[in-house]
């Protein structure tokens, strides 16, 4: 084993996992809100990131094709972009919330579940029909903006590209925004409110399905940004591709503290750091015997260790009880 090289390129690995773990943050906050109001898993929300993803791509190779891309300045276009992404996939989940999960507000908590999981894969096979229709064909290619591909040699074993950085950046403002808006807003405590006591909160003279709407919005509004950041840093999207980025979130918001939000960014950048790790050293630390493909075990993995050891993961509070 070559401890030397386990130890150079420490920094490039621990780069690219507070990467992903932001990405996983970002998404893991649209199923921590839903659940902190509602306690119910928006099992559909990977589908909401992707739209926000699938909007991102149709602009850009809308601005590419009309020759805006190569003269407009980066930070509006990407600024443009990513408030058009989270628009729609806001609008998308304040769409299936009215449509979807109000209905069966009062229903066993099974049925919205299976609610969610149905909108799931009817959501996949809209974008894949829809995509198929506009440009026959579903497996699409974001549109490079060049002054992001720039890359900066940190150290001889550490380089990091400049859309790395404007994705760690852009995540980590997102993040502060919302912990703000939550906590230091009237918005913020209504919201608190209701995740309290929909009874109390609805007396106090709070329009209760309005804040859940809202929560809604804000979740999914989320997603629709990291889609776009998504696309960006990895370049290719498809109507699934949002199912296990999905998945991971949702593991990184149990790993957290599931309703917290502190707690979703902090099992989104642990569950980030663990993957890359697994991913860089897993092959080196076993002679060849595992590689990179087996780093979903650990995520995976760690989702039942804290099922069974903390299910109310690592920031999470006890779940009240209801009289």
């Amino acid at each position: 084993m070559d401890f030397e090289l386990l130890v150079r390129i420490f920094p490039q690995v621990l780069l690219d996992g507070l990467l992903l773990g932001f990405m996983y943050a970002l998404i893991a906050l649209g199923y921590t809100m839903v659940y902190g109001v509602l306690e119910f898993i928006n099992f559909a929300h990977s589908e909401i990131f992707i739209v926000g993803a699938f909007v991102g791509v149709e602009l850009l190779l809308g601005l590419k094709s009309r020759g805006v891309l190569d003269t407009a300045p980066w930070p509006l276009v990407l600024l443009g972009v990513m408030l058009a992404g989270m628009l729609a996939s806001g609008a998308l989940a304040v769409t299936i919330e009215r449509v979807a999960y109000r209905p069966l507000r009062a229903a066993p908590r099974l049925i919205p579940l299976i609610s969610a999981i149905g909108m799931s894969f009817f959501l996949q096979d809209v974008i894949r029909l829809t995509e198929s229709l506009w440009r026959n064909a579903f497996n699409l290619v974001y549109p490079t903006l060049e002054p992001l591909n720039e890359r900066f040699e940190l150290t001889s074993t550490l380089d990091v590209s400049a859309k790395s950085l404007v994705v760690i950046v852009a995540a980590l403002l997102m993040l502060w925004g919302l912990h703000a808006l939550v906590n230091r807003t009237k918005i913020g405590t209504a919201i608190r409110a209701v995740a309290e006591d929909q009874a109390a909160a609805s007396l106090m003279g709070i329009d209760v399905n309005r804040i859940i709407s809202l929560t809604f919005l804000i979740g999914g509004a989320m997603g629709g940004a990291a889609g776009v950041l998504f696309g960006v840093q990895y370049g290719l999207i498809n109507p699934y591709t949002g199912f296990i980025p999905g998945l991971k979130a949702f593991t990184a918001a149990v790993l957290g503290g599931i309703g917290n939000i502190p707690g979703a960014m902090l099992g989104g950048i642990v569950l980030g750091l663990l993957e890359a790790f697994a991913a860089s050293y897993m092959s080196l630390l076993t002679g060849g015997a595992f590689g990179a493909e087996y780093k979903d075990i650990f995520a995976f993995s760690v989702l039942i260790l804290i099922l069974i050891f903390r299910p109310k993961g690592l920031l999470g509070e006890v779940v009240r009880e209801r009289a």
